[in-house]
């Protein structure tokens, strides 16, 4: 008897192991499949030369490798993507008197190729920041020389939409060089989509509104108009942490970070602490922020004469300690980005014309220059996306 029911099971075994084969068989084909592209804008000063390039990042060696590039567009200062990934959503026509610019792009992952869909005016001609919504219907953007905020609508194949609301304004603050008007630096969503954040450079404020996805015109009047920065600030970029307690806002102006709690809609300050090192005293350009995915490690880069991007470990109660500073091997360091697994970090240098690839260690939050330098001209953002 127990012969028969081990020869029974013989067929049930190996039937076991060969699907055990084809799931493993799939999946590796599936990994194998997958790609990592990075997309790059540029402050190319002219239509006729490249403004946006798509390359592939080689997820072992840190490679970067061109795929293609897009003519016919003039100062993407600050790209973004659609939740879905298929589409590319820039700011065009940055620092261009009279003029300013929100651009959709469509993307095959197949090809690696942008597709010029449509544009929009922006509401001012330094349009500097956009951001999607989560469920891909909303566009939102800001403009810095004007102080401004546009709001636009976005079909399904990608379109975007004449913008709906734009909110000006007005006041500064006590830089009369830097902080003459308000300068409106980014447009960001609160993780749950519901409140809409503008860090104002000239206003040392970040302001805050309703965000309804359900009204034709989303921003409505929030609880909390705003917080206030310490004078000459000049908050820029803000970011929230993966757990949704904390954010943090790097002011420009002061090389400062400033981290808040973040609860009922509203940011509460808990911690100023300086994103540069103790070797200078000014000129600190201090410029973007972005988190970790595990929330372990805050990352923001000064450009000014440090060239580095500051490293912090994230305490429990959401204050920082700074770990250490990676110099970019660049000049004017605009911004960088991760993708999404946290293993590599890319810095894109606007004056030295360069990008460079950076491994980041889980467990220090350190990192470590991999690959070779990547020539574009006037590298004004990037994003980082896997397919």
């Amino acid at each position: 008897m127990t012969n028969q029911i081990k020869q029974l099971k013989k067929p049930f075994l190996k039937l076991k192991s060969t699907l055990s084969l084809i799931i493993l068989l799939v999946t590796s084909i599936h990994l194998y499949s997958q790609k990592t592209y990075v997309f790059f804008g540029s402050f190319n000063r002219d239509k006729a030369t490249e403004g946006l390039y798509v390359y592939q990042l080689d997820t072992i060696k840190g490679k970067l490798s061109k795929v293609t590039s897009v003519k016919g567009i003039l100062n993407p200062s600050f790209l973004t993507l659609s939740p879905d990934a298929q589409y590319v959503f820039a700011c065009t026509e940055s620092k261009t008197p009279n003029a300013g610019s929100v651009s959709s792009f469509a993307f095959n992952p197949e090809d690696g190729k942008l597709t010029f869909i449509n544009s929009q005016k922006s509401g001012g001609e330094n349009p500097v920041y956009v951001m999607a919504h989560k469920n891909g219907k909303w566009l939102v953007n800001a403009n810095y020389t004007e102080g401004s905020v546009s709001v636009y609508p976005v079909s399904e194949n990608g379109t975007i939409q004449p913008y709906v609301q734009n909110f000006q304004f007005s006041e500064g603050s006590i830089n009369k060089q830097r902080q003459d008007r308000s300068h409106v630096h980014a447009a960001v969503f609160s993780p749950d989509f519901k409140q809409l954040f503008l860090p104002d450079l000239g206003a040392d404020k970040i302001r805050s509104y309703t965000f309804d996805s359900d009204k034709t015109e989303p921003l409505q009047a929030a609880q909390q108009p705003y917080i206030s920065s310490v004078s000459g600030s000049g908050p820029r970029h803000l970011t929230f942490h993966p757990n949704g307690k904390f954010a943090y806002c790097i002011n420009e102006l002061s090389g400062t970070i400033d981290a808040y709690l973040y609860a009922n809609s509203s940011l509460e300050s808990i911690q100023r602490i300086a994103t540069h090192t103790d070797r200078y005293k000014e000129d600190f350009e201090s410029s973007d922020i972005h988190i970790s995915p595990d929330g372990k490690f805050l990352y923001a880069s000064n450009r000014g004469y440090e060239n580095n991007i500051a490293i912090f470990s994230v305490l429990e109660d959401g204050t920082l300690k700074n770990i250490g500073y990676q110099p970019t091997f660049g000049k004017q360091l605009r911004v960088f980005d991760m993708d999404e697994t946290g293993k590599f970090l890319i810095a894109a240098n606007a004056a030295s014309g360069d990008a460079f690839v950076f491994r980041r260690n889980p467990e220090t939050g350190l990192l470590k220059k991999v690959g070779r330098r990547t020539k574009m001209f006037g590298v004004s953002s990037v994003k980082i996306r896997k397919y």
